[in-house]
């Protein structure tokens, strides 16, 4: 069909709409539609009538148009409406004829819209009974799933992102929060080190409601105490108080996580304390000089390399902006987990939680760390020398990450090499053989793969070669032969009281469920401890002492005085 043809259609069917009266209904609906609206909203307006009475009468005038024209159309375009229309009075006019039925409509809807209003204005107004509203809005807390856990503790996540678990325990009215930020040595790079144990130290500091040191003044007034500590993977907040101070302890680490004041003046202040704090412990402590060395060695490529409390140069030019910003994307509810054990219900907990904390932001996840430490190809050695009476051997082996499955095994097995005077190594090196006036080790547990950490104390004047050279016999005598059952009996032993001794305290029951919550990614991990200890084997032992103590891939210090014919 052409264009001449199509057009010729439309104006034939808009000259007949014409004819039969169609636009006149139209206009003269839209017309009255206007009046109605200029008459009737000033009406209700004046009547202070509510919003949906507005809203109300225009669904009526929006309903009624496409309703007149089908009226209309009905009239006079059908047959059936052409005969009706004849039928019942050729003298009225389509318009009338159409304004007849539509009146009709519009009137019921008219009447409907009154009742409603005023059955608004006189019937009272419906509540639920506070009886009935707690069992309609109680929250659905996390129960345990395991059976080898408390069936009375609770977790609860808001909606910021803020996870919180509480273990309810009525000894004693005392009561224990730990806040675990996910912060530490890790998130740091070359030029901000130090910055996440800086804020250990600002947050004592004052916000904007209170004045420097009125945090600690107001915790002490209601019996409170609080501590703190920084690591490679977290910066965790220790409150101990009593019950009776269970809301300022909330008002309290709420303000400072949400209104933390960041004086520049302030700052300088604290970046001295820092400084003077690691002129303490590492500057003039040869242990603390050669552990720093130690970690900047043995790592060469993930984070865990920067010691936690910064480099000199780092904590002395830290600026306003890049101390600002650290807080900001580390120091948010979805970044952090509070653990609260004592005498407490958890729902008083989240309540309160709710209360002053679930109005704070959550904020974008930090970057990840995406850096693996790459495999260690051969041994890394590193003198330090220094005054010192007595010279220090510390070597190092990498170990996997908290999660690793070997990281339980290895713990045994350091137990039976140097945990306390009755180890192997301490009777063999310390006791009988006299190489050595102390010996130890540890294994870090983060959430990326750390070192196993022995460190010796040697008597002054010791060949620290022939200790070194002991050292990697025995732990290859251990990966060659293995463990005796007694000595795995006893670790296990040992191991398994540490573990109820920690949990028989409030303190212990909150260290406990945060690190198997934020390190394992599951509180109910910490009840899991006991059977794992019993599953382990001494083959196991083996296995992991021949996997890790590789002299390849160790990293050996020392630190000694300088040699007679080095010395100027």
């Amino acid at each position: 069909m052409g264009a001449p043809t199509t057009r010729i259609i439309i104006m034939a069917l808009f000259s007949e709409l014409r004819r039969r009266n169609v636009l006149k209904v139209a206009l003269l609906y839209a017309l009255a539609s206007l009046l109605f609206l200029w008459v009737v909203g000033g009406s209700l307006l004046w009547l202070g009538a509510p919003q949906w009475a507005n809203e109300f009468v225009l669904l009526v005038l929006a309903l009624g148009f496409p309703v007149a024209l089908i009226f209309a159309w009905a009239y006079e375009i059908t047959p059936a409406g052409l005969k009706k229309s004849l039928d019942v009075d050729q003298t009225q006019s389509i318009v009338y004829k159409t304004g007849q039925k539509l009146n009709a409509a519009m009137s019921v809807l008219a009447v409907l819209g009154i009742l409603a209003l005023v059955g608004q204005r006189l019937l009272p107004t419906f509540e639920f009974p506070t009886i009935i509203e707690p069992i309609l809005l109680a929250p659905v807390y996390e129960r345990p799933e395991n059976d080898n856990v408390p069936q009375e503790i609770r977790a609860h996540t808001l909606d910021n992102g803020l996870r919180i678990i509480v273990w309810p325990d009525h000894d004693i009215p005392n009561v224990v929060m730990y806040n675990f930020v996910r912060v530490g040595g890790r998130n740091e790079y070359p030029g901000i080190t130090g910055l996440s144990h800086f804020f250990e130290h600002m947050m004592f500091n004052g916000t904007d409601r209170r004045a420097q040191g009125e945090f600690d003044e107001t915790m002490e007034a209601v019996g409170g105490a609080n501590n703190a500590y920084t690591s490679k993977d977290l910066t965790v907040y220790q409150d101990w108080f009593p019950r009776s101070a269970l809301e300022t302890i909330f008002d309290l680490e709420s303000d400072r996580l949400e209104n933390l004041a960041i004086d520049p003046e302030v700052v300088e202040a604290e970046r001295g304390v820092v400084y003077s704090e690691r002129r303490l412990r590492y500057d003039n402590d040869n242990f603390g000089r050669l552990y720093l060395e130690m970690n900047a060695t043995a790592f060469s490529a993930h984070p865990y390399q920067f010691p936690v409390i910064g480099w000199v140069s780092d904590v002395e030019s830290w600026t306003q902006q890049e101390i600002e910003e650290h807080f900001s994307t580390y120091y948010a509810p979805n970044n952090l987990t509070m653990v609260f054990t004592g005498d407490v219900t958890p729902k008083e907990i989240f309540e309160l939680a709710e209360e002053y904390f679930g109005g704070i932001d959550a904020q974008a996840p930090p970057p990840p760390i995406r850096t693996k430490e790459p495999e260690q190809l051969g041994e890394r050695r590193l003198l330090v020398e220094v005054d010192s009476p007595t010279p220090l051997l510390h070597m190092t082996f990498h170990t996997g990450s908290a999660t690793d499955p070997e990281t339980l095994p290895m713990n045994l097995l350091l137990n039976i090499l140097v945990g306390g005077e009755s180890s192997r190594l301490h009777r063999l090196f310390v006791e009988e053989e006299q190489i050595a006036l102390a010996i130890s080790g540890f294994q870090m547990e983060g959430f990326d793969p750390g070192l196993v950490y022995f460190y010796l104390t040697l008597p002054p004047g010791a060949d620290v070669a022939t200790a070194e050279a002991r050292m990697l016999e025995e732990l290859d005598k251990i990966a060659r032969d293995g463990v005796t059952p007694a000595e795995l009996e006893k670790a296990r032993n040992t191991m398994t009281a540490d573990y109820w001794r920690g949990l028989a305290t409030i303190n212990g029951k909150a260290s406990a469920l945060g690190n198997a919550e934020v390190f394992l990614g599951d509180y109910q991990r910490a009840f899991s401890v006991p059977d794992e200890l019993s599953a382990v084997t001494a083959e196991q032992l083996q296995q992991v002492a021949a996997d890790v103590f590789d002299p390849h891939k160790m990293t050996v210090g020392v630190l000694r005085s300088p040699l007679e014919e080095d010395a100027p």
